[in-house]
């Protein structure tokens, strides 16, 4: 053949016109795939790779069409086929495209129909198919999850404020009525992570995502939003504000608004009013304020020290700042927790506390603050309860509220109540080591070993450097009698207070006396200050009731917050018959055991 004529030879042979009508079948195909198979839950992976295969045979029709002729005889080798003057006229070609095209038009109206028309599988037969029970449920088509704003600054300083940003966003779209909003310790985790829509909207539960960008500039700031469906990474729409920083307030207002019009959700009553108005109108408190919120979240003494300094700044330049108040109270209840210096601190966390719900009584966060003063602080369990009651009444979907109610009435042996509320935490928040760790402790105490096991775990791989982060599948191991199991995990325990008490509930329950003495001994020396309740625990296990008891008024003198525990605790469980178990519940204002 003449390399010259090789086009000609191309097109003599319908090697074009085969080509065309492979991709155009090859398209029909793929569509109708697409639009059937998810019907009748044919994998992902099976659908992707029969598309892989049409791609492939690509290459294969296109040499085939060169070799072969379809004729009236057959298929024959096209030198043969030329011979016999048998070559085909090329209208099959034709009718290929036309019947591709009429198939793939009834396949996509096919799978509409079913899709459609379709019945829900029954939760039993999802359970049957290995599924958990949650991911039976279908995502909430009104869901969404704020992913942390980019610093597009320039300087990292400003980091603080975008950040700040993704969370009033956060805490304004809860305020919608109908909207499912995930929680900041969630939505946060993908901050540094390159994660597809579709990965992150299947781990938070949600079906929508909003993300963007910030840049701050002097007294400006730019603002890019974008909503996007998180099924298929598809952008809803983009919005881009640029305004001057006392109008941060008013841009916040917009993009929930424009948020709550794209998913079909409203702002109704009180919860337009609280979404509405913002926490201060002076916008440099308000600046101040979030370099001190920046740092609360860091979660450690050094930088609870500082959050304080940039609320006192924020609180100066508004007094009646009552936001700054409530999140100064809880940092101040965690520094004298954390440092020994309750007696000074505490006393300036409950005047906050009551000074945020004075002036913003329909404050959610101020209602939580003086919940939580009220029942760890000042050990007033009906007012505590109450005032969290109230803060979830406020705002339904705070993460926070959910989480603290559950902690509040699981002391109280309201153990299905709490847990309800726990798992509706967890539903909040997925991926917040708090939440997750609250769920597993309510979990053992409801004597659900397994499910609280595997939450533990899970709470674990979350924040493998978290303290206490093996302390309930010690405490798991041990009711099960389980001692290698129990040391297994003691010795993974990162922090090394705990790792002394539970390695001494470890090595008594494997019936190395010597060693659990040994143990008890090493976490009664480095940690009678701060551990006196778990000592009474170990105690308690082995059986030494006098020296339990002993250990548990310390604990109570000490105002050890371990101390609430007492009416739930399963390691107390030997306690229970004596009278001066029911002596401490009444002086700690617990109901009595029944």
């Amino acid at each position: 053949m003449n390399p010259g004529n090789f086009f000609s030879e191309l097109k003599r042979r319908n090697v074009y016109k085969v080509a065309v009508a492979y991709i155009i079948a090859g398209w029909a195909l793929s569509q109708g795939i697409a639009q059937v198979f998810p019907v009748f839950d044919v994998p992902n992976w099976a659908i992707r790779a029969i598309v892989l295969l049409i791609i492939l045979g690509f290459p294969v029709a296109v040499v085939f069409a060169w070799f072969f002729e379809i004729t009236p005889e057959g298929i024959k080798r096209t030198e043969v086929a030329d011979a016999a003057n048998e070559s085909s006229r090329g209208k099959t070609w034709i009718y290929v495209v036309v019947m591709s095209a009429i198939v793939s038009i009834g396949l996509f109206f096919l799978g509409r129909y079913t899709a459609g028309n379709a019945t829900p599988r029954p939760a039993s037969e999802e359970l049957r198919r290995g599924k958990h029970s949650e991911s039976a449920t279908a995502v909430p088509q009104k869901s969404i999850a704020v992913l942390p704003l980019l610093n597009e600054s320039g300087d990292p300083k400003d980091e603080y404020f975008s950040d700040g940003l993704s969370e009033e966003l956060i805490a304004a779209l809860a305020q919608i009525s109908g909207l499912k909003v995930i929680g900041r310790s969630s939505s946060f985790r993908f901050k540094d992570r390159k994660e597809e829509p579709k990965t992150i909207g299947e781990k938070l539960g949600v079906s929508t995502l909003l993300e963007g960008t910030v840049r701050k500039q002097g007294d400006r700031v730019r603002i890019v939003a974008e909503l996007v469906n998180a099924a298929d990474g598809i952008e809803l729409w983009t919005r881009t504000f640029n305004r001057e920083l006392k109008d941060i307030f008013a841009v916040q207002s917009e993009i929930a608004a424009a948020v709550a019009e794209s998913l079909k959700v409203t702002l109704l009553g009180a919860d337009a009013q609280s979404a509405a108005k913002p926490a201060t109108e002076n916008t440099e408190a308000h600046n101040v304020y979030l370099q001190g919120h920046f740092h609360f979240q860091r979660r450690n003494l050094e930088d609870y020290r500082k959050a304080v300094g940039y609320f006192d700044q924020a609180i100066q330049l508004d007094p009646d700042y009552a936001l700054a108040y409530a999140e100064r109270s809880e940092a101040l209840t965690l520094i004298g927790d954390l440092s020994g210096q309750a007696k000074t601190e505490w006393p300036k966390a409950r005047s906050d506390a009551e000074k945020a719900v004075a002036i913003a009584p329909g404050l959610a966060e101020a209602h939580a603050a003086l919940g939580w003063v009220r029942f760890f602080v000042d050990w007033k369990f009906a007012e505590g309860l109450s005032e969290l009651k109230r803060a979830k009444e406020l705002s339904p979907g705070n993460p926070t509220a959910n989480d603290l109610l559950a902690r509040v009435i699981v002391y109280l042996g309201r153990v299905d109540e709490a847990q309800r509320q726990a798992r509706q935490a967890v539903e909040l928040d997925p991926l917040s080591v708090t939440a997750q760790g609250n769920l597993a402790r309510v979990l053992f105490v409801a004597g659900k070993l397994d499910e609280a096991d595997a939450v533990a775990r899970k709470t674990a791989e979350l924040q493998p450097a978290a303290a206490g982060n093996h302390r309930y599948q010690v405490h798991v191991a041990v009711e099960r009698g389980d001692g290698e199991t129990a040391l297994r995990e003691a010795e993974l325990e990162p922090d090394e207070g705990y790792r002394r008490f539970e390695l001494a509930l470890a090595q008594y329950v494997r019936g190395d006396r010597a060693a659990a003495d040994a143990a008890l001994a090493d976490l009664i020396a480095n940690g009678r200050d701060q551990l006196a309740y778990q000592i009474a625990e170990v105690y308690a296990v082995r059986g030494e009731k006098d020296k339990a008891f002993e250990w548990l008024q310390i604990s109570f003198d000490n105002h050890d917050t371990g101390t609430l525990t007492l009416l739930i605790d399963p390691l107390l469980r030997s306690l229970h018959d004596d009278p001066r178990y029911k002596n401490l519940l009444a002086k700690l204002g617990l109901p009595a055991k029944s």
